[in-house]
Protein backbone atom coordinates (compact mmCIF):
# COMPACT_ATOMS: atom_id res chain seq x y z
CA UNK A 1 0.00 0.00 0.00
CA UNK A 2 1.40 3.41 -0.97
CA UNK A 3 2.30 5.94 1.73
CA UNK A 4 -0.48 8.39 0.74
CA UNK A 5 -3.14 5.64 0.63
CA UNK A 6 -1.89 4.25 3.92
CA UNK A 7 -2.12 7.71 5.54
CA UNK A 8 -5.68 8.24 4.22
CA UNK A 9 -6.69 4.79 5.50
CA UNK A 10 -5.23 5.57 8.92
CA UNK A 11 -6.97 8.97 9.04
CA UNK A 12 -10.31 7.39 8.04
CA UNK A 13 -9.86 4.74 10.73
CA UNK A 14 -9.03 7.37 13.37
CA UNK A 15 -12.09 9.45 12.41
CA UNK A 16 -14.35 6.36 12.33
CA UNK A 17 -13.02 5.19 15.69
CA UNK A 18 -13.62 8.69 17.15
CA UNK A 19 -17.22 8.77 15.89
CA UNK A 20 -17.88 5.27 17.26
CA UNK A 21 -16.29 6.22 20.59
CA UNK A 22 -18.43 9.37 20.81
CA UNK A 23 -21.64 7.49 19.98
CA UNK A 24 -20.72 4.70 22.38
CA UNK A 25 -20.25 7.25 25.17
CA UNK A 26 -23.61 8.86 24.34
CA UNK A 27 -25.34 5.47 24.52
CA UNK A 28 -23.60 4.59 27.79
CA UNK A 29 -24.46 7.98 29.29
CA UNK A 30 -28.15 7.76 28.31
CA UNK A 31 -28.36 4.16 29.55
CA UNK A 32 -26.94 5.20 32.94
CA UNK A 33 -29.45 8.06 33.17
CA UNK A 34 -32.30 5.61 32.42
CA UNK A 35 -30.94 3.14 34.98
CA UNK A 36 -30.78 5.81 37.69
CA UNK A 37 -34.25 7.12 36.90
CA UNK A 38 -35.83 3.66 36.97
CA UNK A 39 -34.00 2.54 40.10
CA UNK A 40 -34.78 5.72 42.03
CA UNK A 41 -38.48 5.21 41.28
CA UNK A 42 -38.47 1.46 41.93
CA UNK A 43 -39.62 0.72 38.37
CA UNK A 44 -38.73 -1.97 35.83
CA UNK A 45 -38.40 -1.53 32.08
CA UNK A 46 -39.11 -3.84 29.15
CA UNK A 47 -38.24 -3.30 25.49
CA UNK A 48 -40.00 -4.35 22.28
CA UNK A 49 -37.52 -3.92 19.44
CA UNK A 50 -37.65 -4.46 15.73
CA UNK A 51 -35.09 -2.47 13.69
CA UNK A 52 -32.73 -2.05 16.66
CA UNK A 53 -32.53 -5.83 17.08
CA UNK A 54 -32.06 -5.81 20.85
CA UNK A 55 -29.58 -2.93 20.94
CA UNK A 56 -31.64 -0.96 23.47
CA UNK A 57 -31.73 -3.95 25.82
CA UNK A 58 -28.01 -4.54 25.23
CA UNK A 59 -26.87 -1.06 26.25
CA UNK A 60 -29.10 -1.20 29.33
CA UNK A 61 -27.94 -4.65 30.44
CA UNK A 62 -24.29 -3.67 29.92
CA UNK A 63 -24.76 -1.92 33.27
CA UNK A 64 -23.98 -4.13 36.26
CA UNK A 65 -27.00 -4.71 38.48
CA UNK A 66 -29.49 -4.03 35.68
CA UNK A 67 -31.70 -6.93 36.79
CA UNK A 68 -32.97 -4.62 39.54
CA UNK A 69 -34.65 -2.29 37.00
CA UNK A 70 -34.66 -4.19 33.66
CA UNK A 71 -37.19 -7.00 33.23
CA UNK A 72 -36.82 -8.32 29.68
CA UNK A 73 -36.46 -7.47 26.03
CA UNK A 74 -38.55 -8.69 23.13
CA UNK A 75 -36.77 -8.78 19.78
CA UNK A 76 -39.66 -8.86 17.34
CA UNK A 77 -38.03 -8.34 13.98
CA UNK A 78 -40.59 -10.28 11.95
CA UNK A 79 -44.32 -9.65 11.80
CA UNK A 80 -44.83 -13.19 13.12
CA UNK A 81 -42.75 -12.36 16.20
CA UNK A 82 -44.79 -9.21 16.77
CA UNK A 83 -47.97 -11.31 16.63
CA UNK A 84 -46.66 -14.25 18.68
CA UNK A 85 -44.74 -12.42 21.41
CA UNK A 86 -46.61 -9.13 21.73
CA UNK A 87 -50.10 -10.01 20.44
CA UNK A 88 -49.96 -7.35 17.72
CA UNK A 89 -52.96 -7.89 15.44
CA UNK A 90 -52.23 -9.43 12.06
CA UNK A 91 -54.86 -7.16 10.56
CA UNK A 92 -53.12 -4.12 12.03
CA UNK A 93 -49.79 -5.25 10.58
CA UNK A 94 -51.39 -5.79 7.16
CA UNK A 95 -53.31 -2.51 7.04
CA UNK A 96 -50.81 -0.15 8.74
CA UNK A 97 -47.51 -1.91 8.16
CA UNK A 98 -44.93 -2.82 10.78
CA UNK A 99 -43.42 0.66 10.64
CA UNK A 100 -46.40 2.68 11.86
CA UNK A 101 -47.76 4.54 14.84
CA UNK A 102 -50.48 1.96 15.44
CA UNK A 103 -48.03 -0.95 15.47
CA UNK A 104 -45.52 0.63 17.90
CA UNK A 105 -48.45 1.48 20.20
CA UNK A 106 -49.59 -2.15 20.07
CA UNK A 107 -46.00 -3.33 20.60
CA UNK A 108 -45.50 -1.22 23.72
CA UNK A 109 -48.86 -2.37 25.12
CA UNK A 110 -47.97 -5.99 24.35
CA UNK A 111 -44.58 -5.64 26.04
CA UNK A 112 -46.23 -4.42 29.24
CA UNK A 113 -48.88 -7.14 29.08
CA UNK A 114 -46.30 -9.91 28.61
CA UNK A 115 -43.78 -8.79 31.22
CA UNK A 116 -43.48 -7.79 34.85
CA UNK A 117 -42.33 -4.29 33.90
CA UNK A 118 -44.12 -1.03 34.65
CA UNK A 119 -42.47 0.94 31.83
CA UNK A 120 -41.98 -0.08 28.19
CA UNK A 121 -40.41 1.23 25.00
CA UNK A 122 -41.02 -0.03 21.48
CA UNK A 123 -39.32 0.71 18.17
CA UNK A 124 -39.96 -0.25 14.55
CA UNK A 125 -38.30 1.31 11.54
CA UNK A 126 -36.55 1.06 8.21
CA UNK A 127 -32.81 1.12 8.84
CA UNK A 128 -31.84 0.43 5.21
CA UNK A 129 -30.16 0.30 2.92
CA UNK A 130 -33.27 -1.18 1.24
CA UNK A 131 -36.88 -1.48 2.27
CA UNK A 132 -37.88 2.15 2.03
CA UNK A 133 -40.69 3.67 -0.04
CA UNK A 134 -41.92 7.16 -0.92
CA UNK A 135 -44.34 6.98 2.02
CA UNK A 136 -41.81 5.43 4.43
CA UNK A 137 -38.26 6.18 3.29
CA UNK A 138 -35.14 4.58 4.75
CA UNK A 139 -34.48 6.20 8.13
CA UNK A 140 -38.16 6.29 9.17
CA UNK A 141 -38.43 5.01 12.73
CA UNK A 142 -41.53 4.93 14.95
CA UNK A 143 -41.26 4.81 18.75
CA UNK A 144 -43.70 4.01 21.53
CA UNK A 145 -43.40 4.51 25.30
CA UNK A 146 -45.88 3.66 28.01
CA UNK A 147 -46.21 3.29 31.77
CA UNK A 148 -48.46 0.62 33.22
CA UNK A 149 -51.95 2.08 33.49
CA UNK A 150 -51.16 4.93 31.10
CA UNK A 151 -51.66 5.53 27.40
CA UNK A 152 -48.99 4.95 24.77
CA UNK A 153 -46.95 7.96 23.68
CA UNK A 154 -45.74 7.65 20.09
CA UNK A 155 -43.37 9.61 17.92
CA UNK A 156 -41.81 9.27 14.47
CA UNK A 157 -38.28 10.31 13.53
CA UNK A 158 -36.57 10.51 10.17
CA UNK A 159 -32.87 9.69 10.58
CA UNK A 160 -30.05 10.03 8.09
CA UNK A 161 -26.96 7.92 7.58
CA UNK A 162 -26.26 4.28 6.90
CA UNK A 163 -27.91 1.32 8.62
CA UNK A 164 -25.64 1.52 11.66
CA UNK A 165 -26.19 5.26 12.07
CA UNK A 166 -29.98 4.97 11.82
CA UNK A 167 -30.02 2.21 14.43
CA UNK A 168 -27.68 4.06 16.82
CA UNK A 169 -29.75 7.22 16.59
CA UNK A 170 -32.88 5.16 17.25
CA UNK A 171 -31.37 3.71 20.43
CA UNK A 172 -30.53 7.19 21.74
CA UNK A 173 -34.04 8.51 21.00
CA UNK A 174 -35.62 5.45 22.63
CA UNK A 175 -33.63 6.01 25.83
CA UNK A 176 -34.32 9.75 25.83
CA UNK A 177 -38.02 8.98 25.46
CA UNK A 178 -37.97 6.73 28.53
CA UNK A 179 -36.48 9.61 30.54
CA UNK A 180 -39.08 12.04 29.21
CA UNK A 181 -41.91 9.64 30.04
CA UNK A 182 -40.64 9.19 33.59
CA UNK A 183 -40.16 12.94 34.08
CA UNK A 184 -43.63 13.78 32.76
CA UNK A 185 -45.40 11.11 34.77
CA UNK A 186 -43.83 11.98 38.12
CA UNK A 187 -41.99 10.00 40.74
CA UNK A 188 -44.11 6.90 41.29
Amino acid sequence: MGQALQSRFHLHRVISDQILWTMSNALESEACRVANALQSRGLKLTTAESCTGGWIAKVLTDIAGSSVWFDRGFITYSNEAKRDMLAVSGTLLETQGAVSEAVVAAMVQGALAHSRASVAVSVSGIAGPGGGSDEKPVGTVWFGWQRQGGQPVTRCHQFTGDREAVRQQAVVVALEGVLTLLDESGQG
